[in-house]
């Protein structure tokens, strides 16, 4: 087994602890679905969010699918001019076997921000 990491990002339409959980349920759920990640596999995960994002932590709502193994992380992403608003991103690192390539998932508008990767 190798540490590989992998990028996922949600748009969240408005600024709720509902729908900030369900945006980190819906990208967490892709990347575990698309790439077959078990729990134990998970090493770490590493949340950034944008300021807009304040009224529930992406760490938590990872925690209420009922991840409770991994270390989690968050921290609130660089103001950039022009930045996508209402941006939850992701890094996500794993044990999987050698010569596994993870899969990036972005959703719900996040695609705009890596259009190379999401076709």
């Amino acid at each position: 087994m190798i540490i590989q990491a992998v990028r996922g990002a949600v748009g969240i339409e408005r600024n709720g602890p509902a729908e900030i959980e369900r945006g980190v349920h819906t990208v967490m759920n892709a990347l575990i679905e698309e790439n077959r990640i078990e729990e134990r596999h998970i090493v770490s995960v590493q949340f950034s969010v944008t300021k807009d994002l304040t009224a529930l932590n992406p760490a938590t709502a990872f925690r209420n699918l009922g991840y409770s193994k991994a270390s989690l992380f968050c921290c609130q992403e660089p103001d950039i001019d022009g930045g996508m608003p209402k941006i939850i991103r992701v890094l996500l690192t794993v044990y999987c076997p050698e010569g596994t390539v993870l899969k990036p998932c972005y959703v719900q508008g996040a695609e705009k921000l890596r259009p190379d990767l999401t076709h």
